[in-house]
């Protein structure tokens, strides 16, 4: 008769300060996760993350982490949305999109929308509407916009995987760019259309790639790497950006 023996739980997700170069300590929150293959270290809105797998050394975590304190910094001095003004009438700088910066235009009007026009962005506004009402004309304009990018993308994808996605779905993340549901919904961050558009492309393929494998295995990455062999400079891209741009997304639209 053999006895069946659990596997030990990995240890709780605890949390660790980081000294930076700058003389700031930072709290890291260190996670082990049965599933990760590398160390993992991402910045989000609820602070650092590292994620561990579960034979990583502490001496290896502490290592990686120094290796990339600069990076973190870096991230972390990107995220004022709340320290920055929101978007509203007295707005008139350019207006991120696409990876390039379109200048602004306001008038009146009877509806609140936003257009692109030859000369860049139209914000047209009833005279008592409030900035609230601004941020979601706009809001609904980049909505717009990545709709088009998705239609004018997918369907050159959609013949190499075994079905469509049940629906695509545009909304702000706090930390991932994408996901696939159990239903096949693809869930993509509408701070994207802000980007590069090559780097949103990728990120639509990447979920893509999940219909065909659920995991990120080495035959899901070659599902990848033959649709997008570029793959890993838009990584690098998000890795760099992206903090940035789901904070921006965030002053303008919330």
């Amino acid at each position: 008769m053999f006895l069946r023996t659990k596997r030990p739980a990995p240890p709780a997700a605890e949390i660790r300060p980081l000294a930076l170069a700058d003389g700031r300590e930072v709290p890291v929150r260190w996670v082990r996760d049965r599933r990760a293959r590398r160390l993992r270290l991402i910045v989000s809105d609820k602070g650092a993350r590292l994620t561990l797998p579960t034979a990583a050394s502490v001496r290896m975590a502490d290592a990686f982490l120094h290796e990339h304190r600069d990076w973190l910094a870096d991230q972390l001095d990107r995220q004022h949305p709340d320290q920055a003004p929101l978007f509203g009438r007295d707005w008139a700088d350019p207006l991120p999109l696409r990876g390039a910066h379109a200048p602004l235009a306001w008038r009146e009007g009877r509806f609140a929308r936003a257009t692109l026009t030859g000369h860049g962005i139209e914000l047209q506004l009833p005279e008592r509407a409030d900035d609230r009402r601004a941020r979601a004309a706009l809001r609904d304009f980049y909505l717009q916009q990545a709709r088009t990018d998705l239609g004018r993308w997918l369907p050159r994808y959609l013949p190499g995987l075994p079905r469509p996605p049940s629906s695509l779905r545009l909304r702000a993340l706090s930390s991932l760019w994408g996901s696939l549901s159990p239903g096949d919904a693809v869930s993509l961050d509408l701070a994207l259309v802000l980007g590069r558009p090559s780097a949103f492309e990728y990120v639509l393929v990447h979920e893509l790639c999940h219909l065909l494998h659920a995991d990120h295995s080495p035959r899901f990455w070659r599902e990848v790497e033959a649709r997008w062999p570029h793959w890993r400079l838009e990584r690098d891209y998000l890795r760099g950006e992206g903090l940035a741009l789901k904070a921006t997304l965030a002053r303008l639209t919330r």
